[in-house]
């Protein structure tokens, strides 16, 4: 225990003691280097995590985890109807990370303004729908009044379709519904509110309505539905969640029923999925480049202040010390500047990663990043991993320049000195 004392004693020495001009130099560009790299990583992961955590749950917040619908109908707005009352929804609460589940229906139609006409998907849901999602985002005015005796023929539409439209809450608005062979039929609504996700692929046709406006449009009967929407308590098991809704409902299926399918969210935007996904590659090229930037300079740091220490490794080898005790000794050294750059580096990193995420300083164009500002979320576990993985691997490559420590001849060394 007391030859350990012995080494860390001497490497607080050779800390405290500073060493040549060009060993203190090294010194502090080792340490800068390890802390700009390790800002960059955070800044780089915390933006990665942000734009895939904040496009994941917009596309989730429109459209559910999974969705079930009619065979016929997955990819057209003209969807074929199915039962309300599915016999898989009674097995639904059975399943691992099962959440909720809602029935919906979709109608395409237009807008129309005396300014401009767009085109829009109207979607009705029940009373018992998750407004978590589109409250958080509400501009103005209110969500649409759902589930009362009287069905009321509220609009819930977007910040970006109110400006090209010139809509406001309370205004009224006609809409068009295209009907095969028939003039197009139209009706008229009321904007109760306006939403704002930033996200204007999706912002742009997305208008949320009570369900039974929506079944009378498309001439259904109150027991039928487009499909329903199915969440889940864990995204990260989204894929192993819709097997088992798969399987329940084609378990379910009756020999005469209708074919239903499941679609995730994965499914229908495969895209963007992708494109959030090569942001993984990228992240691991950012992280490579500055574990190596700051490994070189720590070598070369290291390598600097052994030359410089080549009288002293000779006086403590004469003294029975032996290469490996040596070896510590700069390893403990090296330590201590891989720490304080650490600190420093998340310092900074995590201090831009907060003023990016409470400002909102650095904007994006909607129209190719779907998002208006540079999201930020920060993962603490992933955080501590990072720190911990950089210092155990810097400090473990490290130990290959003090070999040299082994070539030094006791006897040369002091006669030089």
């Amino acid at each position: 225990m007391s030859r350990f004392r012995t080494e860390y004693f001497l490497a607080g020495r050779l800390a405290s003691s500073g060493g040549g001009r060009r060993n203190g130099v090294m010194t502090r560009i080792a340490m800068l280097s390890v802390a700009l790299g390790m800002a960059v990583m955070i800044v780089a992961l915390a933006v990665i995590a942000g734009f895939k955590g904040e496009i994941t749950a917009k596309l989730v917040g429109f459209g559910a985890h999974v969705q079930v619908v009619h065979l016929d109908g997955n990819n057209s707005y003209e969807t074929s109807p199915i039962r309300l009352d599915q016999p898989f929804l009674a097995g639904l609460p059975a399943i691992p990370d099962f959440k909720e589940v809602h029935p919906y229906a979709i109608k395409g139609g237009i807008i129309r303004t005396d300014e401009a006409m767009q085109g829009v998907v109207l979607k009705g849901v029940d009373a018992g729908y998750d407004w978590d999602f589109f409250r958080e985002h509400l501009a103005e005015g209110d969500l649409p009044r759902i589930g009362d005796t009287v069905r009321h023929k509220d609009l819930l539409i977007s910040a970006s379709l109110a400006r090209g439209l010139r809509l406001g809450t309370g205004d009224r608005v006609e809409m068009l519904f295209i009907r095969e062979g028939a003039m197009p039929r139209r009706d008229l609504f009321k904007v109760s509110g306006i939403y704002d996700t930033g996200f204007d692929e999706l912002d742009r046709v997305a208008v949320m309505t009570d369900l039974r406006n929506v079944q009378r449009l498309n001439g259904w009967s109150p027991d039928e539905v487009s499909g329903f929407e199915i969440t889940t308590t864990r995204f990260d098991r989204l894929d192993r969640f819709a097997d088992d809704v798969f399987g329940l409902v084609v378990d379910s299926q009756a020999d005469d029923g209708e074919s239903l399918m499941t679609v995730s969210v994965r499914q229908r935007y495969p895209n963007i999925f992708d494109w959030l996904g090569a942001h993984d590659v990228n992240a691991a090229v950012v992280i490579t480049v500055m574990l190596l930037v700051a490994l070189f300079n720590m070598i070369t740091a290291l390598l600097i202040i052994l030359l410089e220490r080549t009288s002293m490794i000779g006086v403590l080898k004469t003294l029975g010390m032996t290469n490996r005790a040596i070896q510590r000794i700069f390893v403990i050294r090296s330590a201590y500047i891989i720490g304080r750059g650490l600190l420093w580096g998340n310092v900074t990193g995590i201090g831009l990663a907060l003023l990016q995420r409470y400002t909102g300083l650095l904007r994006l164009d909607p129209a190719s990043y779907f998002l208006a500002a540079v999201p930020i979320r920060i993962d603490w576990w992933q955080l501590v991993a990072l720190n911990a993985a950089t210092f155990a691997l810097i400090l473990a490559l490290l130990t290959l320049p003090t070999l040299i420590v082994s070539r030094i001849r006791p006897g040369t060394s002091v006669r030089y000195e």
